[in-house]
């Protein structure tokens, strides 16, 4: 992943502003939405017209080409290695000090490993199953040297159509991780992905979740003709991203049965000392329970 320093702020492709900078701490974390400014809202305001259904159909049937292509061109060279992970999640560490016995985690959209394979770096006590929409990243993860069948399970999964449990056994995962993931899934689609995790995460069992907030700064410079839906846009390599609000977040995990532990907007800043840009990064960090029996 290139370096937030070097972000092209005026590419609409999916860049390096996914996870900007994520080892530096969080800078706010509230229950309010970012303020706009009035050119902001003038944009928004204007920005109405969107994409044709049959663009929006041929989207939707491509999206698994369109992640495969993103992979096939990036390689393992675009997102950085997620070592903040238990820091900003001590979940990860407490489930299984509390359990006394091996954590088990699944990563929903793994990508090419960036967050599994630092958590396995750091020997925790840990078998995960990961996932991926896109067969190319699934086999970039393969072929990591720290890529473990005795330690972790990788898989290709539509979250949205194929069942994990033809993978995972039924309530037998502690810990599900979706980072940057939902975002990239059809809003219509969402309650089934989470309605999937929901079976195979056990009684008491938590997400983790981080993902684009509303207004943040990659939702404000697309480009007219970006556009799918409300707060639902398209880059020019096809793949797309919702950004959400904290409340839509809640309302999705409760209608597919979830309990809600936290749930709040992290604002962030990304400096290009450079180009002298600071920008302001909205994301929406939460956490939610299945219910004990």
């Amino acid at each position: 992943m290139a370096r937030a320093q070097n972000i092209a702020l005026a590419d609409d492709s999916l860049s390096v502003d996914l996870m900007s900078s994520p080892e530096a701490p969080v800078q706010d974390t509230a229950a309010c939405v970012r303020s706009l400014t009035g050119q902001e809202l003038e944009k928004l305001k204007n920005d109405r017209n969107l994409v044709s259904e049959f663009k929006q159909a041929k989207l939707e049937k491509e999206a698994q080409k369109n992640w495969d292509l993103f992979y096939k061109r990036n390689t393992v060279n675009f997102f950085k290695d997620r070592h903040w992970t238990t820091r900003e999640f001590e979940e990860l560490r407490a489930c299984k000090e509390s359990q006394g016995q091996k954590l088990v985690l699944l990563e929903a959209g793994c990508g090419v490993g960036n967050c599994i394979f630092p958590l396995l770096e750091e020997d925790l006590d840990v078998f995960v199953y990961a996932c991926d929409f896109s067969h190319r990243a699934v086999e970039f993860v393969k072929q990591n040297p720290l890529y473990c069948a005795e330690r972790c399970k990788v898989f290709q999964c539509d979250l949205t159509k194929d069942e994990l449990q033809e993978s995972i056994s039924a309530e037998s995962v502690d810990v599900a991780m979706l980072i940057f993931v939902l975002s990239a899934i059809h809003p219509d689609k969402m309650p089934l992905a989470l309605k999937n995790i929901f079976k195979v995460l056990r009684p008491g069992g938590t997400v983790l979740f981080r993902d684009y907030g509303l207004y943040d700064h990659t939702m404000l410079r697309f480009k007219p003709g970006s556009k799918l839906g409300e707060n639902f846009y398209v880059r020019q390599d096809g793949t797309r991203s919702f950004f959400f609000s904290k409340e839509l977040l809640a309302d999705l995990f409760t209608g597919a049965g979830f309990l809600t532990l936290a749930n709040e907007y992290v604002f962030r800043e990304t400096v290009n000392k450079k180009e002298g840009l600071c920008v302001p990064r909205v994301f929406v960090q939460s956490k939610f329970r299945k219910p004990d029996r």
